[in-house]
């Protein structure tokens, strides 16, 4: 229950997960944000303005999937590290899923690191497709996995073993 231990329920999440239509046409920023506060840096990170909340501040970011591009800048603005990016279309069998990351050693491209679900639970080995940078003024890296597709709704952070 997301109240008393912080992972949301499958409820929490039908509530914000895009439709299967939408994820077979590419990467979408999916925002797993439950809580009410004053923040909008996502809001202000989107070009394609795809991200909003109303009435005001406070709200719950929405994610509008027409608008949404997958393109990631979203997901180092959000200060919760609430904000995943998923493309379902990297192949076969194989999806894609962008994760925001704060810890050190940041892993490399080509490495494997262990994909962990919200609660913590090891899901398996994975590959790092790709590295990036929030910025020199944002210490938020950009982590992006090649998982199982049917993990891709599932994996949520990683852990780099040393």
């Amino acid at each position: 229950m997301l109240i008393r231990d912080g992972i949301p329920t499958a409820e929490d999440l039908a509530s914000v997960l895009p439709s299967p239509e939408r994820l077979a046409k590419g990467p979408i920023a999916i925002a797993e944000c439950f809580q009410s506060i004053a923040c909008n840096p996502c809001t202000k990170a989107c070009p394609q303005h795809a991200i909003t909340m109303e009435p005001d501040i406070n709200a719950l970011p929405k994610i509008d999937p027409d608008k949404c591009v997958g393109c990631r800048l979203c997901v180092a603005k959000c200060p919760g590290l609430a904000i995943f990016v998923v493309d379902m279309t990297h192949g076969e069998n194989t999806a894609l899923v962008t994760l925001p990351y704060e810890f050190l050693p940041v892993p490399e491209k080509g490495q494997a690191v262990a994909g962990l679900s919200r609660s913590g639970e090891k899901l398996g080995e994975f590959r790092v497709f790709g590295v990036a940078s929030g910025g020199k003024a944002n210490l938020t890296w950009m982590v992006t996995l090649e998982v199982p597709k049917e993990l891709a709704m599932e994996v949520r952070n990683i852990r780099v073993e040393v």
